[in-house]
Protein backbone atom coordinates (compact mmCIF):
# COMPACT_ATOMS: atom_id res chain seq x y z
CA UNK A 1 0.00 0.00 0.00
CA UNK A 2 1.15 3.69 -0.42
CA UNK A 3 1.85 5.35 2.46
CA UNK A 4 1.37 8.63 4.57
CA UNK A 5 2.92 9.76 7.38
CA UNK A 6 1.38 12.63 9.12
CA UNK A 7 3.50 14.81 11.62
CA UNK A 8 2.23 16.98 14.23
CA UNK A 9 5.34 19.41 15.54
CA UNK A 10 6.41 20.16 18.77
CA UNK A 11 7.55 23.87 18.98
CA UNK A 12 10.92 24.99 20.70
CA UNK A 13 11.78 26.52 23.93
CA UNK A 14 13.57 29.59 24.05
CA UNK A 15 16.65 28.13 24.18
CA UNK A 16 15.98 25.89 21.20
CA UNK A 17 15.13 22.87 22.18
CA UNK A 18 12.64 20.15 21.43
CA UNK A 19 9.30 20.75 24.07
CA UNK A 20 8.76 17.20 25.17
CA UNK A 21 6.10 16.03 27.60
CA UNK A 22 5.12 12.60 29.40
CA UNK A 23 1.25 13.46 27.83
CA UNK A 24 -0.39 15.19 25.56
CA UNK A 25 -3.29 16.41 26.47
CA UNK A 26 -4.98 18.75 24.00
CA UNK A 27 -4.90 16.56 20.92
CA UNK A 28 -4.99 18.46 17.68
CA UNK A 29 -8.06 17.42 15.04
CA UNK A 30 -6.01 18.49 11.69
CA UNK A 31 -4.74 15.10 11.68
CA UNK A 32 -6.72 12.36 12.61
CA UNK A 33 -9.40 14.26 9.99
CA UNK A 34 -6.72 14.52 6.83
CA UNK A 35 -6.21 10.57 7.46
CA UNK A 36 -10.39 10.37 7.67
CA UNK A 37 -10.58 12.24 4.18
CA UNK A 38 -7.11 10.11 3.05
CA UNK A 39 -8.47 6.83 0.42
CA UNK A 40 -8.64 3.35 1.68
CA UNK A 41 -5.71 2.68 -0.32
CA UNK A 42 -3.25 4.76 1.52
CA UNK A 43 -1.75 3.40 5.04
CA UNK A 44 -1.83 6.39 7.27
CA UNK A 45 0.42 7.18 10.51
CA UNK A 46 0.75 9.89 12.71
CA UNK A 47 2.83 11.19 14.72
CA UNK A 48 2.68 13.80 17.47
CA UNK A 49 6.26 14.82 18.03
CA UNK A 50 5.57 16.36 21.60
CA UNK A 51 5.34 12.63 22.96
CA UNK A 52 7.27 10.74 20.65
CA UNK A 53 10.03 10.61 18.29
CA UNK A 54 10.06 11.35 14.14
CA UNK A 55 10.75 8.41 11.93
CA UNK A 56 13.01 10.29 9.53
CA UNK A 57 13.69 7.02 8.36
CA UNK A 58 9.93 6.25 7.30
CA UNK A 59 9.07 4.89 3.99
CA UNK A 60 6.05 6.37 3.83
CA UNK A 61 5.53 8.06 -0.06
CA UNK A 62 4.30 11.73 1.16
CA UNK A 63 5.27 13.42 4.51
CA UNK A 64 2.24 16.02 5.90
CA UNK A 65 3.47 18.28 8.43
CA UNK A 66 0.71 20.71 10.60
CA UNK A 67 1.96 24.01 11.23
CA UNK A 68 0.27 25.96 14.64
CA UNK A 69 1.67 28.68 16.24
CA UNK A 70 5.00 29.10 16.90
CA UNK A 71 5.46 25.68 16.25
CA UNK A 72 5.82 26.34 12.40
CA UNK A 73 9.46 26.94 12.88
CA UNK A 74 10.10 23.46 13.75
CA UNK A 75 7.79 22.19 11.13
CA UNK A 76 9.69 23.96 8.62
CA UNK A 77 13.12 21.87 9.86
CA UNK A 78 11.30 18.76 9.82
CA UNK A 79 10.26 19.70 6.10
CA UNK A 80 14.15 20.35 5.39
CA UNK A 81 15.26 16.98 6.98
CA UNK A 82 12.89 15.04 4.97
CA UNK A 83 13.46 17.05 1.65
CA UNK A 84 16.94 16.21 2.01
CA UNK A 85 16.25 12.32 2.80
CA UNK A 86 14.16 12.81 -1.11
CA UNK A 87 10.90 12.84 0.31
CA UNK A 88 7.85 14.72 -0.94
CA UNK A 89 6.87 16.82 1.64
CA UNK A 90 3.47 18.63 2.00
CA UNK A 91 2.37 21.27 4.21
CA UNK A 92 -0.59 22.37 5.96
CA UNK A 93 -2.12 24.78 8.47
CA UNK A 94 -2.78 28.23 9.92
CA UNK A 95 0.97 29.39 9.82
CA UNK A 96 1.91 27.92 6.27
CA UNK A 97 -1.95 29.45 5.16
CA UNK A 98 -0.67 32.86 5.81
CA UNK A 99 2.67 32.74 4.39
CA UNK A 100 2.43 29.97 1.63
CA UNK A 101 4.89 31.27 -1.09
CA UNK A 102 7.47 31.47 1.76
CA UNK A 103 6.58 27.91 3.42
CA UNK A 104 6.56 26.82 -0.21
CA UNK A 105 10.40 26.99 -0.39
CA UNK A 106 10.70 24.05 2.12
CA UNK A 107 8.44 21.85 0.60
CA UNK A 108 6.84 20.25 -2.71
CA UNK A 109 3.00 21.38 -1.98
CA UNK A 110 1.06 23.37 0.27
CA UNK A 111 -2.19 23.00 1.44
CA UNK A 112 -4.12 26.79 1.80
CA UNK A 113 -6.76 26.87 4.15
CA UNK A 114 -9.46 24.17 4.62
CA UNK A 115 -8.00 20.71 3.44
CA UNK A 116 -11.53 18.97 3.40
CA UNK A 117 -12.01 19.70 -1.25
CA UNK A 118 -8.61 19.13 -2.05
CA UNK A 119 -6.83 16.52 0.03
CA UNK A 120 -8.08 13.79 -2.56
CA UNK A 121 -6.97 15.75 -5.12
CA UNK A 122 -3.53 16.25 -3.57
CA UNK A 123 -2.84 12.63 -3.59
CA UNK A 124 -4.08 11.75 -6.68
CA UNK A 125 -1.97 14.46 -8.60
CA UNK A 126 0.39 12.80 -6.33
CA UNK A 127 0.07 9.63 -7.96
CA UNK A 128 0.02 11.30 -11.40
CA UNK A 129 3.32 12.69 -10.89
CA UNK A 130 1.70 16.08 -11.30
CA UNK A 131 1.62 17.93 -8.17
CA UNK A 132 0.65 21.10 -8.07
CA UNK A 133 2.60 23.91 -5.05
CA UNK A 134 -0.68 25.03 -4.30
CA UNK A 135 -3.47 23.98 -3.06
CA UNK A 136 -6.97 26.46 -2.25
CA UNK A 137 -10.49 25.80 -2.37
CA UNK A 138 -12.55 27.64 0.22
CA UNK A 139 -15.55 25.54 1.45
CA UNK A 140 -18.99 25.87 1.31
CA UNK A 141 -19.80 23.64 3.70
CA UNK A 142 -18.16 21.24 6.40
CA UNK A 143 -19.40 17.58 5.83
CA UNK A 144 -16.56 15.16 6.64
CA UNK A 145 -15.88 11.52 7.95
CA UNK A 146 -15.26 10.51 11.17
CA UNK A 147 -11.39 11.47 12.43
CA UNK A 148 -9.48 8.50 12.56
CA UNK A 149 -9.15 8.48 16.46
CA UNK A 150 -7.73 4.87 16.21
CA UNK A 151 -4.68 5.70 15.09
CA UNK A 152 -4.10 8.07 18.33
CA UNK A 153 -5.41 5.95 20.70
CA UNK A 154 -2.24 3.67 21.37
CA UNK A 155 -0.68 7.32 22.05
CA UNK A 156 0.11 8.70 25.67
CA UNK A 157 -2.64 11.02 25.14
CA UNK A 158 -5.19 13.15 27.68
CA UNK A 159 -8.86 12.18 28.80
CA UNK A 160 -10.70 13.81 26.07
CA UNK A 161 -10.85 13.97 22.18
CA UNK A 162 -11.81 16.65 20.13
CA UNK A 163 -15.04 17.11 17.57
CA UNK A 164 -15.66 20.13 15.49
CA UNK A 165 -18.97 22.41 15.80
CA UNK A 166 -18.04 25.38 13.76
CA UNK A 167 -14.81 27.41 11.66
CA UNK A 168 -14.71 31.23 11.48
CA UNK A 169 -15.94 33.93 13.40
CA UNK A 170 -17.84 36.87 13.13
CA UNK A 171 -15.41 39.32 14.66
CA UNK A 172 -12.13 41.18 12.87
CA UNK A 173 -9.41 41.07 15.34
CA UNK A 174 -6.46 42.43 13.45
CA UNK A 175 -4.10 40.22 15.16
CA UNK A 176 -6.15 36.98 14.77
CA UNK A 177 -5.27 34.31 11.77
CA UNK A 178 -8.68 33.59 11.85
CA UNK A 179 -9.84 36.89 10.63
CA UNK A 180 -7.24 36.31 7.92
CA UNK A 181 -8.26 32.67 6.80
CA UNK A 182 -12.28 33.40 7.18
CA UNK A 183 -12.74 37.01 7.04
CA UNK A 184 -16.13 36.78 9.03
CA UNK A 185 -17.52 33.46 7.69
CA UNK A 186 -18.71 31.20 10.14
CA UNK A 187 -19.35 27.79 8.69
CA UNK A 188 -21.22 25.34 11.20
CA UNK A 189 -21.28 21.62 10.45
CA UNK A 190 -24.72 19.71 10.85
CA UNK A 191 -25.85 18.91 14.37
CA UNK A 192 -26.42 15.53 13.93
CA UNK A 193 -22.67 15.16 12.56
CA UNK A 194 -21.50 16.92 15.59
CA UNK A 195 -23.47 14.07 17.58
CA UNK A 196 -22.40 11.37 15.41
CA UNK A 197 -18.61 11.96 16.50
CA UNK A 198 -19.51 12.81 20.17
CA UNK A 199 -20.89 9.25 20.18
CA UNK A 200 -17.93 8.29 18.42
CA UNK A 201 -15.39 9.51 20.98
CA UNK A 202 -17.99 8.34 23.82
CA UNK A 203 -17.67 4.82 22.04
CA UNK A 204 -14.02 4.30 22.89
CA UNK A 205 -13.91 5.23 26.44
CA UNK A 206 -14.39 8.91 26.73
CA UNK A 207 -16.14 10.48 29.04
CA UNK A 208 -15.56 13.86 27.87
CA UNK A 209 -14.22 15.95 24.31
CA UNK A 210 -13.22 19.38 23.21
CA UNK A 211 -16.09 21.28 21.02
CA UNK A 212 -13.38 22.96 18.48
CA UNK A 213 -15.35 25.76 16.99
CA UNK A 214 -13.34 29.85 16.96
CA UNK A 215 -16.49 30.94 18.15
CA UNK A 216 -19.28 28.74 19.86
CA UNK A 217 -21.83 31.81 20.09
CA UNK A 218 -21.68 32.41 16.35
CA UNK A 219 -25.23 31.45 15.89
CA UNK A 220 -26.95 31.59 18.87
CA UNK A 221 -29.82 28.71 17.45
CA UNK A 222 -27.09 26.49 16.87
CA UNK A 223 -25.49 25.84 19.98
CA UNK A 224 -28.44 26.12 21.41
CA UNK A 225 -30.25 22.95 19.58
CA UNK A 226 -26.41 21.34 19.57
CA UNK A 227 -26.45 21.64 23.17
CA UNK A 228 -30.20 19.94 23.79
CA UNK A 229 -28.55 17.59 22.45
CA UNK A 230 -25.21 16.64 23.51
CA UNK A 231 -27.49 16.96 27.29
CA UNK A 232 -28.62 13.45 26.65
CA UNK A 233 -25.14 12.33 25.81
CA UNK A 234 -23.97 12.31 29.47
CA UNK A 235 -20.73 13.67 28.64
CA UNK A 236 -18.71 16.45 30.04
CA UNK A 237 -17.19 19.28 27.22
CA UNK A 238 -14.84 22.51 27.26
CA UNK A 239 -14.58 25.25 24.25
CA UNK A 240 -13.90 28.67 23.64
CA UNK A 241 -16.45 31.66 22.35
CA UNK A 242 -16.52 35.18 23.25
CA UNK A 243 -16.28 36.48 26.65
CA UNK A 244 -20.18 38.09 25.66
CA UNK A 245 -21.47 34.92 26.58
CA UNK A 246 -21.56 36.36 30.13
CA UNK A 247 -24.34 38.52 28.63
CA UNK A 248 -26.87 35.31 28.26
CA UNK A 249 -27.48 33.76 30.84
CA UNK A 250 -30.06 31.48 29.39
CA UNK A 251 -27.56 30.16 27.10
CA UNK A 252 -24.79 29.78 29.77
CA UNK A 253 -27.04 27.28 31.87
CA UNK A 254 -28.42 25.42 29.03
CA UNK A 255 -24.44 24.65 27.99
CA UNK A 256 -23.86 24.34 31.77
CA UNK A 257 -26.92 21.62 31.83
CA UNK A 258 -25.43 20.21 28.60
CA UNK A 259 -21.96 19.15 30.74
CA UNK A 260 -19.86 22.33 29.78
CA UNK A 261 -17.25 22.53 32.60
CA UNK A 262 -14.51 25.04 30.76
CA UNK A 263 -14.76 27.93 28.30
CA UNK A 264 -11.58 29.55 26.93
CA UNK A 265 -11.61 33.41 26.12
CA UNK A 266 -9.63 35.74 23.81
CA UNK A 267 -9.77 38.70 26.10
CA UNK A 268 -6.62 40.11 25.11
CA UNK A 269 -5.83 43.10 27.84
CA UNK A 270 -7.25 44.85 30.45
CA UNK A 271 -6.66 48.32 28.75
CA UNK A 272 -10.00 49.47 26.77
CA UNK A 273 -7.31 51.47 24.41
CA UNK A 274 -5.35 48.41 23.59
CA UNK A 275 -8.52 46.41 22.48
CA UNK A 276 -10.13 49.38 20.97
CA UNK A 277 -6.69 49.51 18.82
CA UNK A 278 -6.95 45.56 17.76
CA UNK A 279 -10.61 46.28 17.07
CA UNK A 280 -11.81 44.70 19.35
CA UNK A 281 -14.09 47.55 20.62
CA UNK A 282 -17.08 45.24 21.02
CA UNK A 283 -15.37 44.06 24.17
CA UNK A 284 -15.66 46.13 27.50
CA UNK A 285 -13.01 46.15 30.10
CA UNK A 286 -15.56 47.57 32.59
CA UNK A 287 -18.19 44.10 31.85
CA UNK A 288 -15.49 41.75 32.17
CA UNK A 289 -16.01 41.19 36.03
CA UNK A 290 -19.55 40.80 35.85
CA UNK A 291 -19.67 38.55 32.56
CA UNK A 292 -17.06 36.30 34.43
CA UNK A 293 -19.27 36.01 37.96
CA UNK A 294 -22.09 35.28 35.08
CA UNK A 295 -19.91 32.60 33.42
CA UNK A 296 -18.54 31.01 36.73
CA UNK A 297 -22.43 31.43 38.70
CA UNK A 298 -23.31 28.92 35.79
CA UNK A 299 -20.59 26.25 37.17
CA UNK A 300 -18.45 26.95 34.02
CA UNK A 301 -14.89 27.14 34.76
CA UNK A 302 -12.56 30.06 32.73
CA UNK A 303 -9.42 29.73 30.86
CA UNK A 304 -8.28 33.10 28.94
CA UNK A 305 -5.38 34.02 26.65
CA UNK A 306 -4.50 37.30 27.19
CA UNK A 307 -1.99 39.66 24.52
CA UNK A 308 0.82 41.78 26.51
CA UNK A 309 2.20 45.03 23.36
CA UNK A 310 -0.88 46.77 22.20
CA UNK A 311 -0.67 50.61 21.99
CA UNK A 312 -2.93 50.79 24.82
CA UNK A 313 -0.76 49.00 27.36
CA UNK A 314 1.90 50.23 29.47
CA UNK A 315 4.45 49.34 32.18
CA UNK A 316 1.37 49.90 34.89
CA UNK A 317 -1.32 48.06 32.76
CA UNK A 318 0.64 44.73 32.28
CA UNK A 319 1.73 44.78 36.22
CA UNK A 320 -2.01 45.39 37.00
CA UNK A 321 -2.89 42.17 34.88
CA UNK A 322 -1.69 39.58 37.69
CA UNK A 323 -3.96 41.36 39.77
CA UNK A 324 -7.11 41.13 37.28
CA UNK A 325 -6.64 37.30 37.22
CA UNK A 326 -6.31 36.66 40.57
CA UNK A 327 -9.34 38.83 41.31
CA UNK A 328 -11.20 37.37 38.75
CA UNK A 329 -10.61 33.60 39.73
CA UNK A 330 -8.89 32.87 36.26
CA UNK A 331 -8.62 29.36 36.46
CA UNK A 332 -6.43 28.87 33.61
CA UNK A 333 -4.68 32.09 32.37
CA UNK A 334 -2.20 32.61 29.50
CA UNK A 335 -0.46 34.96 27.71
CA UNK A 336 1.51 36.48 24.67
CA UNK A 337 3.40 39.16 23.21
CA UNK A 338 1.44 40.98 20.64
CA UNK A 339 3.39 39.54 17.37
CA UNK A 340 3.49 40.75 13.93
CA UNK A 341 3.03 37.42 12.43
CA UNK A 342 3.67 37.92 8.64
CA UNK A 343 -0.32 37.93 6.50
CA UNK A 344 -2.68 39.51 9.29
CA UNK A 345 -3.52 43.05 9.50
CA UNK A 346 -1.31 43.65 12.51
CA UNK A 347 1.79 43.11 10.35
CA UNK A 348 0.75 45.32 7.98
CA UNK A 349 0.17 48.24 10.55
CA UNK A 350 3.37 47.46 12.19
CA UNK A 351 5.05 47.40 8.79
CA UNK A 352 3.35 50.94 7.30
CA UNK A 353 4.57 52.70 10.70
CA UNK A 354 7.82 51.26 10.61
CA UNK A 355 7.68 49.79 13.87
CA UNK A 356 8.96 45.91 13.31
CA UNK A 357 12.28 45.63 15.05
CA UNK A 358 12.81 42.02 14.17
CA UNK A 359 13.12 41.08 10.50
CA UNK A 360 14.06 37.53 10.99
CA UNK A 361 9.95 36.07 11.01
CA UNK A 362 12.08 32.53 12.30
CA UNK A 363 12.38 33.96 15.55
CA UNK A 364 9.22 34.98 16.71
CA UNK A 365 7.81 33.15 19.66
CA UNK A 366 5.64 35.10 21.08
CA UNK A 367 7.52 35.24 24.56
CA UNK A 368 9.78 38.50 23.01
CA UNK A 369 9.06 41.48 21.36
CA UNK A 370 10.01 41.48 18.13
CA UNK A 371 7.55 45.31 17.47
CA UNK A 372 8.26 48.58 19.06
CA UNK A 373 5.67 49.74 21.46
CA UNK A 374 4.15 52.76 21.80
CA UNK A 375 4.12 53.32 25.52
CA UNK A 376 7.66 50.93 26.38
CA UNK A 377 11.21 49.45 24.89
CA UNK A 378 10.96 46.06 23.35
CA UNK A 379 12.90 45.15 25.97
CA UNK A 380 10.94 46.74 28.63
CA UNK A 381 7.90 44.69 27.08
CA UNK A 382 9.71 40.95 27.37
CA UNK A 383 10.75 41.80 30.63
CA UNK A 384 7.30 42.65 31.75
CA UNK A 385 5.69 39.91 30.07
CA UNK A 386 7.94 37.21 32.08
CA UNK A 387 7.39 39.30 34.99
CA UNK A 388 3.50 38.88 34.91
CA UNK A 389 3.85 35.16 34.08
CA UNK A 390 5.85 34.94 37.35
CA UNK A 391 3.12 37.06 39.28
CA UNK A 392 0.21 35.33 37.81
CA UNK A 393 1.96 31.91 38.50
CA UNK A 394 2.98 32.50 42.00
CA UNK A 395 1.92 30.30 44.83
CA UNK A 396 -0.36 32.61 46.73
CA UNK A 397 -2.44 33.50 43.05
CA UNK A 398 -2.24 29.77 42.55
CA UNK A 399 -4.13 28.94 45.19
CA UNK A 400 -6.46 31.96 45.46
CA UNK A 401 -7.38 30.94 41.96
CA UNK A 402 -7.73 27.33 42.36
CA UNK A 403 -8.22 26.17 46.09
CA UNK A 404 -9.33 29.47 48.04
CA UNK A 405 -12.70 30.08 46.34
CA UNK A 406 -16.17 29.78 47.59
CA UNK A 407 -17.18 27.00 44.87
CA UNK A 408 -14.37 24.67 45.58
CA UNK A 409 -16.42 21.86 48.11
CA UNK A 410 -18.99 21.85 44.86
CA UNK A 411 -15.83 20.95 42.05
CA UNK A 412 -12.94 19.57 44.41
CA UNK A 413 -11.98 17.07 41.55
CA UNK A 414 -11.69 20.42 39.52
CA UNK A 415 -10.23 22.61 41.00
CA UNK A 416 -7.50 19.88 42.38
CA UNK A 417 -7.05 19.53 38.16
CA UNK A 418 -6.36 23.45 37.97
CA UNK A 419 -4.09 23.00 40.38
CA UNK A 420 -1.78 20.68 39.06
CA UNK A 421 -1.97 22.96 35.44
CA UNK A 422 -1.00 25.70 37.16
CA UNK A 423 1.45 24.06 39.08
CA UNK A 424 2.90 22.36 35.91
CA UNK A 425 2.79 25.97 34.00
CA UNK A 426 4.79 27.83 37.00
CA UNK A 427 7.38 24.80 36.31
CA UNK A 428 7.30 25.55 32.69
CA UNK A 429 7.59 29.68 33.22
CA UNK A 430 10.59 29.21 35.82
CA UNK A 431 12.44 27.68 32.71
CA UNK A 432 11.36 29.95 30.16
CA UNK A 433 8.84 27.77 28.37
CA UNK A 434 6.11 29.62 27.86
CA UNK A 435 2.88 27.82 28.44
CA UNK A 436 0.24 26.55 25.88
CA UNK A 437 -1.98 23.84 25.98
CA UNK A 438 -0.51 20.81 24.04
Amino acid sequence: MKKLLLIQSTPYDSKGNLIKKSKLYFVGLGLPLIAGLTPKDWEVEIILETIEDIPFDTDASIIGIGSMGHGVVRSIDIAKEFKKRGKTVVMGGYMVSLMPDEAKKYCDSVIIGDAEDVWEDMLRDFENNSLKPFYKKEIKALDTPPPRFDLILNKKIGDFLPVQAGRGCPNSCTFCSVYCLYHNNYIKRPVDDVIRDINHVKSLGFKKFLLLDDNIISDRDYILELAEKIKNLDMLWLSQCSIEIGKDKELLYALSKSGCIALSFGIESISQESLNYMNKGWAKVDEYKTLMENIQNAGIDISTEMVVGADGDTLESIKNTGKFIKDNKISVPRFYILTPIPGTEYYNEMENQGRIAVRDIYSYNGSEAVHIPKNMTPKELTDAYWNLYEEVFSINSILARTIFRKDFFKKMDRCIFYLGVNLYYRYQIKRKITPNII
